[in-house]
C-alpha cells in the first residue's frame, strides 16, 4: 500500500484504532453504520463483541477499562442506538473512566432535517462526556480519533464521543495517523507545585490526628503503592471512598476501610475528628461528606487532584495541589526520605490517635435479620471467604447488595472492584462484568446483584453465552428494590410504594439462555453452589432467596453530619 492510497472513512477508523493498540470493541450495528460493520467483517485485527443492548456496550467497555487500565471502545448506531448509550456515557463520566464512543449519524446533508433515526448527539452528550466531535470531513477523521484517545486518557479520564455521519464512512481519503497531539487550552498539569508539596508535608508531620482519604484518582493514576508507602512512613491512618476501593491494602496496619453514608463508623469519626485531612484523588461528593456545614469543620485540608475544578468545589481546601496523584506522591516520598521527615513526627500523639480509632472500632453495626430465610450478609460473607484466594474481579449492581459488598469484601490491590459510584446505575454490574471477562480472561468474575437491578440488562446472558464470558451472577433475591425500600421504612413510615418487585424464575431463565441456573435457600447450599458455578463452562445465575427486610448499616441519613451514624435499629451514635 502506497502513502497516496485512498481509504474509506470506515477503513480509516479501524486503521486508527489499530494504531491506538485497540484489540476489542463492544457494539451493536444499525442502518447508518453498515459501512463500518462491513469493514469490521473484512479485517482481523480487532475483536468485536455483539451485545444485546447499546447501554450494555458502553458499560462493557467501561468494565474492560476498569480492570485493564486501557481506554474502552464502543460503537453504536444513530438515533435510538446512540440515545441508548447515554446512561453508559454518563456513568463513565461521573466515575472518571476513559472511553471513546463512536455513534452513527445521518448524512451531513440531512442533519437538522428531522431525518429518520437522527438525534443531536453533540447536544445530548455535551453535559455528560469529557468532549465530543461531529466529523464533517473524512480528512479530519484520523486526527479526531487521535485527539479523542488523548483527551479520554489524559488529565482526569473520561468518555469522548465521536459522531459519525453516514457519508463520512463511505467517503475516501489518504490515511496518515498523527504522531502527537497539541490542543490549545488543554494542558493537564501532572506535576504538583514544589512549594505546596513542602507545605503539605510540614502540615502532615505537625499533625496529631491526620487522616488520608484515598479516592478513585489514586487508582486511575496507579498511585496505590506510593500512597501505601507514604501512609506507613508518616504513620497516617487511611480510609477510602467507594471508587478508591483497593487503593490501600485491606490487610494494611493503618486501614480503616470505607467512609461515607454506609462507611465504617470509625472511619467517619476519624475524618470528623481529624486535625489534618489529606485527600488524594477524590471530589468530596455528598456520599462521603454528609452535611457540608459540619464536615471536618476543625480540620486543615490538603487536596491532591489532577482536575483543578474539583479542588475547593465542595470542601474548602487549605493546601491545594493540582497534579497527577502518582507524580505528587512520588515527589512527597522523595522529600520524606531525603529530609528524614518521619523523624519529625510526634509518635506519642500518633499512638494516642490510633488508640482512639481502635476504641471507635468497638462500635460496630448490628445486622438485623427477620424471619427464616437466608441473610444476604451471611451469603456475601461466605462468597468472600470462599473466593478471596482466587483473585476474583468483583462487580456489583447498585443497591443494598452493593453497599454490603463494599463493606464485606476486602481488596488488597486495585482494579478488582467494579461498581457504579457517581451515577449509581442499576444495570451496570452485569455488562461491566462481561467487559471485565474480555479484559482479564484469566480471572474469575463475579457480579453481585439484586433481583431488581439484574433484570435491567439481563439480556446480556446471551452475549456471555456466545463469547464464553463465564460471569457468575450472585442475585440477592429479596423481592424488593431493597435500598429504596430501606429508605421508605425509615423516612416514609413503611409506605413501601412500588418497591415490591416480582422476578422471573432465574434458574429457568438462565437455562433458556443456555447458561447454568442454581437456586439457594439454605446456608449449607451456598458453598456447593459456588463450587458448581466456578466449575461451570457457561455463565451462571445463582438465585439466593434472602430476607426481604434486611437493612444496610452503618447508615448516615442524607444531609446529616458524617458522624451521626445509625448502627442498628434505634441505635444512633
Amino acid at each position: 500500500m502506497g502513502k497516496n492510497d485512498m481509504y474509506t472513512g470506515a477503513q480509516i477508523l479501524l486503521k486508527s484504532l489499530v494504531k491506538e493498540g485497540v484489540k476489542e470493541i463492544f457494539g451493536y450495528p444499525g442502518g447508518v453504520i453498515i459501512p463500518l460493520y462491513d469493514a469490521i467483517y473484512l479485517q482481523n485485527d480487532i475483536k468485536h463483541y455483539l451485545v444485546r443492548h447499546e447501554q450494555a456496550a458502553i458499560h462493557a467497555a467501561e468494565g474492560y477499562s476498569r480492570v485493564t487500565g486501557k481506554c474502552g471502545v464502543a460503537l453504536v448506531t444513530s438515533g435510538p442506538g446512540a440515545c441508548n448509550a447515554i446512561t453508559g456515557i454518563a456513568n463513565a463520566y461521573y466515575d472518571g473512566y476513559p472511553l471513546v464512543v463512536f455513534t452513527g449519524q445521518v448524512g451531513l446533508d440531512q442533519i437538522g432535517n428531522d431525518a429518520f433515526q437522527e438525534a443531536d448527539m453533540i447536544g445530548i452528550t455535551r453535559s455528560c462526556c469529557k468532549h465530543n466531535y461531529l466529523v464533517k470531513d473524512v480528512k479530519d477523521l484520523a486526527r479526531i480519533i487521535k485527539e479523542a484517545f488523548h483527551i479520554a486518557t489524559t488529565g482526569k479520564p473520561g468518555p469522548v464521543v465521536i459522531d459519525l455521519p453516514k457519508n463520512i464512512l463511505t467517503s475516501k481519503a489518504t490515511f496518515s495517523y498523527p504522531k502527537k497531539v497539541e490542543l490549545v487550552g488543554y494542558k493537564p498539569n501532572y506535576q504538583g507545585h514544589p512549594l505546596q508539596i513542602i507545605r503539605a508535608l510540614e502540615l502532615l508531620c505537625e499533625a496529631k490526628k491526620p487522616v488520608i482519604i484515598s479516592g478513585g484518582g489514586v487508582l486511575q493514576s496507579g498511585a496505590h503503592k506510593e500512597l501505601t508507602e507514604l501512609a506507613q512512613l508518616l504513620q497516617i491512618p487511611v480510609c477510602h471512598t467507594l471508587m478508591g476501593t483497593g487503593t490501600y491494602p485491606a490487610d494494611g496496619p493503618k486501614y480503616m476501610g470505607m467512609l461515607g453514608m454506609h462507611g465504617n463508623y470509625w472511619a467517619n469519626n476519624a475524618v470528623m475528628k481529624a486535625d489534618v485531612i489529606f485527600a488524594v484523588g477524590t471530589r468530596f461528593n455528598d456520599r462521603i461528606t454528609g452535611c457540608l456545614k459540619t464536615f471536618a469543620k476543625d480540620s486543615r485540608v490538603i487536596h491532591i487532584d489532577i482536575d483543578p475544578c474539583s479542588i475547593s468545589k465542595n470542601v474548602k481546601v487549605d493546601i491545594p495541589i493540582v497534579g497527577c496523584a502518582k507524580n505528587v506522591l512520588e515527589a512527597m516520598l522523595k522529600r520524606v526520605k531525603d529530609k528524614n521527615l518521619e523523624a519529625e513526627i510526634n509518635t506519642e500523639a500518633r499512638d494516642k490517635w490510633f488508640a482512639k480509632i481502635d476504641e471507635w472500632k468497638q462500635k460496630r453495626a448490628i445486622p438485623r435479620v427477620e424471619g427464616t430465610k437466608l441473610s444476604a450478609i451471611t451469603v456475601l460473607n461466605t462468597i468472600y471467604e470462599y473466593t478471596k484466594n482466587l483473585d476474583p474481579v468483583i462487580s456489583t449492581e447498585v443497591g443494598q447488595h452493593q453497599m454490603w459488598t463494599a463493606q464485606i469484601f476486602k481488596f488488597n490491590k486495585p482494579r478488582s472492584f467494579v461498581t457504579s459510584g457517581g451515577l449509581g446505575t442499576m444495570g451496570f454490574g452485569f455488562p461491566a462484568a462481561m467487559g471485565a471477562c474480555a479484559g482479564v480472561p484469566h480471572r474469575p468474575v463475579i457480579n453481585i446483584a439484586g433481583d431488581g437491578s439484574i433484570q435491567m440488562n439481563i439480556q446480556e446472558m446471551m452475549t456471555c453465552v456466545d463469547y464464553g464470558f463465564k460471569v457468575i451472577n450472585c442475585v440477592m433475591n429479596n423481592g424488593y428494590l431493597g435500598m429504596v425500600r430501606q429508605w421508605q421504612e425509615k423516612l416514609c413510615e413503611k409506605h413501601y410504594s412500588e418497591t415490591k418487585i416480582s422476578s422471573p424464575d432465574f434458574v429457568k431463565l438462565a437455562e433458556s439462555y443456555g447458561a447454568l441456573g442454581i437456586r439457594v435457600e439454605k446456608e449449607e447450599e451456598i458453598i456447593p453452589a459456588l463450587e458448581r458455578a466456578l466449575a461451570s463452562k457457561t455463565p451462571v445465575i445463582i438465585d439466593f432467596i434472602v430476607e426481604s427486610f434486611e437493612m444496610v448499616y452503618p447508615w448516615v441519613l442524607a444531609g446529616q453530619p458524617l458522624d451521626n451514624v445509625i448502627l442498628s435499629d434505634g441505635c444512633e451514635v
